[in-house]
């Protein structure tokens, strides 16, 4: 989609000779027009559960609601969240055992724009130090020489700190023997990664978000403590802290949470006394995440910030007007 919304951004500010757009400015014009549309789906969501409220929404094909409740889902990413005072070869200072990094690119690999619930793992099944990787399959198996893996372990969850305190969660998929099991990831490609196995069947609870204000009269009443059957969390920065204490094990916690879509980049082959030409093999890649039917006002938008680059009225304004016309339609 990417390269369809350009080549019509080009070929609406060329068509009076208005200026030329650089595949760099595109793509951050194309960054920032993504997040708006993105943002937009929050309100849009909320406006639709409004008109279902006041019976002002149909239902069938007529149920906006649930489009938009698709369209956000497909953001929607599971992951174990990281220790944050804890490496894969140090321990976490007295009293900091419990703190656990919010989704990031270094820990999970996305950015996060909304934590919709925090899940605890209650039960360890294995733990240990992988002792080699896979031959012709890299990646995809855990090894450990001093395990006695069985075949009840598949469908289980195992978190592997793959790198310092970043721990990615997999899915365990196949049973080869006592010392080794099939994954669904192919990070596992050295040796000396710690992992913890729990069971997917014995989650303690969903942890409650409590305000830093109230977590010191919660945690100091018997009667309203938070505990494994009900946990609680508090927010700090990028940080959470999960009470009771005990919750300090790496990969217990895991969060379901709404990332932030993937930079668009529109890449390309430099050729000679010629235009850049559209390249989709380059490593770097990436289409938008939007859905197809959001491309004009994807175009909309990024003919906006390139009518204030290039300093042209008349571009914003045909921008601005083909956006207004867009959501009245809506």
């Amino acid at each position: 989609m990417i390269n369809s919304v350009r080549n019509t951004v080009l070929a609406i500010i060329n068509k009076n000779n208005y200026g030329y757009l650089s595949p760099n400015d595109f793509n951050l014009f194309a960054k920032q027009a993504q997040l708006d549309l993105f943002d937009e789906y929050f309100f849009q969501y909320n406006q639709q559960i409004n008109d279902e409220n006041s019976r002002m929404s149909g239902t069938g094909y007529a149920d906006l609601k649930k489009g938009y409740e698709e369209v956000i889902d497909t953001f929607s990413a599971t992951g174990s969240l990281a220790q944050t005072y804890t490496t894969a070869t140090t321990t976490a200072p007295s009293g900091l055992n419990n703190v656990y990094t919010l989704p990031s690119e270094s820990t999970t690999g996305f950015d996060y724009y909304l934590l919709n619930k925090v899940l605890i793992y209650s039960s360890i099944t294995a733990t240990g130090i992988n002792t080699a990787v896979a031959g012709a399959a890299a990646g995809n198996q855990l090894i450990d020489a001093a395990a006695t893996f069985n075949a009840n372990l598949v469908g289980n969850s195992v978190s592997i700190v793959l790198n310092n305190n970043a721990v990615t969660t997999a899915l365990i998929t196949g049973f080869v023997n006592t010392t080794t099991l099939t994954v669904n990831t192919t990070l596992i490609t050295a040796t000396g990664k710690n992992y913890k196995i729990y069971s997917t069947t014995n989650l303690s609870a969903e942890a409650e978000l409590v305000n830093n204000s109230k977590i010191t009269m919660l945690n100091n009443s018997l009667l309203t403590a938070p505990n494994l059957t009900y946990p609680a969390y508090t927010q700090e920065a990028n940080n959470i802290s999960l009470h009771p204490n005990s919750i300090s094990s790496m990969g217990q916690v895991v969060a379901q949470y709404i990332r932030y879509p993937k930079d668009p980049n529109w890449t390309f082959t430099t050729i000679s006394n010629g235009d850049p030409i559209f390249d989709q093999s380059q490593a770097d890649y990436q289409d938008f995440e939007l859905p197809l039917d959001d491309g004009n006002d994807l175009v909309s938008k990024i003919l906006q910030y390139a009518g204030i680059s290039i300093r042209e009225g008349d571009v914003f304004k045909f921008g601005q007007v083909e956006e207004q016309t867009q959501n009245k339609e809506q």
